[in-house]
């Protein structure tokens, strides 16, 4: 997508929040209440979270967060707003918090997504994300998949 830009923003920003509402929206669609993962725009600004929002023309199109943890790194809230779908963005944001987890030093990066979510599983597949067992403090669930790939 060119003449897009990715920038670390604050996910209170209101283009964000946004994206951010409209992800938690769909997720909240598709999956039961007690299966939702999803961090909340407020956890989004925690210490030790980075977050990516891309823009062109000054309207936000995508986000992306990178949770550090011990041990390795986790994408997070990964959102491409509909109207800009297919259009390789997706590819962008998951190449350049790839990146910034490979340059702070993180041997590995591990992903949840939800079991109904193929486009974005496809797109994990494709960035050399493949299937491994539960982590961190997820619960086991049916609609879960967890993800790692190593950097």
């Amino acid at each position: 997508m060119t003449g897009c830009v990715i920038r670390r923003c604050n996910p209170r920003d209101p283009g964000a929040s946004a994206l951010l509402r409209a992800s938690h929206g769909l997720m909240d669609e598709m999956f039961p209440a007690e299966t939702g993962h999803y961090l909340s725009v407020d956890g989004l600004a925690m210490p030790g979270i980075h977050f990516f929002l891309a823009e062109r023309g000054g309207r936000a199109l995508g986000c992306v967060a990178l949770a550090e943890r011990r041990g390795y790194a986790e994408v997070r809230s990964m959102f491409v707003d509909p109207d800009a779908r297919e259009m390789g963005l997706g590819d962008q944001l998951l190449d350049h918090v790839t990146e910034v987890a490979r340059s702070r030093g993180f041997p590995m990066l591990r992903l949840e997504a939800g079991d109904g979510l193929d486009a974005a599983l496809r797109l994990y597949q494709r960035h050399g994300f493949t299937p491994c067992g539960r982590f961190g403090e997820y619960p086991d669930s049916p609609h879960s998949i967890f993800m790692e790939k190593a950097l």
